[in-house]
């Protein structure tokens, strides 16, 4: 299927189902990432590299374990933002749970992706921000009970930002999960979390979380008690 993007050239797409115990999922991503083009300069003046251009519409592994784990998470009452979400296969899962889901990614055409992907699947319209982890904070956002996130430290440099970006909007008793793709750029994410009185443990990736064997990484939690100091 060739489409028309107003801030694109013409790309192919591809539709997938994936299934979440007895419900589907469609996404429609990006068939080959080298068609994508920033024919209107926006990523660049973002300062997103051409080498980067594509990643957000791409399905990832991660994405994959993050959406299986969010089928089954406790969110009940629980305001959940998901960081960095690309396709945001996790923010579909949740809203079709009827989650109150926020997402957000820098990328400009992430949040029409997520939106047409929304339609896709009658679901009610889930609410995007596009922002910068070095952004002011947005009250627009607001804080959060969970923050979740997948194969988002793919870079050095990123974890300081990124961690900032999850204090700011993290309630006094919070949690984060992080799904990580053991790229190894975690530690000053961990020590920042952990100086903000977040206690982090692991949590068990499932054989059915993703297809096939390819996912290397591992799923950690933080969590921070209310009564903890901030």
């Amino acid at each position: 299927v060739l489409q028309p993007w107003t801030a694109m050239s013409r790309f192919r797409v591809r539709y997938q189902t994936i299934e979440f115990g007895d419900e589907d999922i469609h996404v429609r991503s990006l068939r080959d990432t080298q068609e994508w083009n920033d024919d209107d300069g926006h990523a660049e003046r973002l300062a997103i590299s051409s080498a980067q251009w594509s990643l957000f519409g791409v399905l990832w592994d991660s994405a994959h374990v993050l959406a299986h784990l969010m089928a089954r998470y406790a969110i009940d009452g629980r305001r959940v933002l998901e960081v960095g979400s690309g396709l945001g296969l996790a923010s579909l899962v949740l809203n079709r749970r009827r989650a109150d889901i926020t997402a957000t990614d820098y990328h400009p055409d992430a949040g029409a992706f997520m939106a047409e992907n929304t339609k896709l699947n009658d679901d009610p319209p889930i609410p995007f921000h596009r922002v910068s982890w070095a952004d002011a904070p947005d009250a627009r956002l607001a804080q959060f009970d969970l923050l979740i996130a997948s194969d988002v430290l793919y870079e050095p440099g990123q974890a300081k930002p990124f961690a900032a970006f999850l204090l700011r909007h993290a309630k006094a008793e919070c949690e984060i999960i992080l799904v990580d793709a053991n790229r190894g750029h975690r530690r000053d994410l961990d020590r920042a979390l952990s100086d903000a009185q977040f206690v982090q443990d692991e949590l068990e990736i499932r054989a059915t979380d993703y297809p096939g064997d390819q996912f290397r990484g591992r799923t950690h939690r933080y969590r921070r008690s209310a009564l903890a100091p901030t």
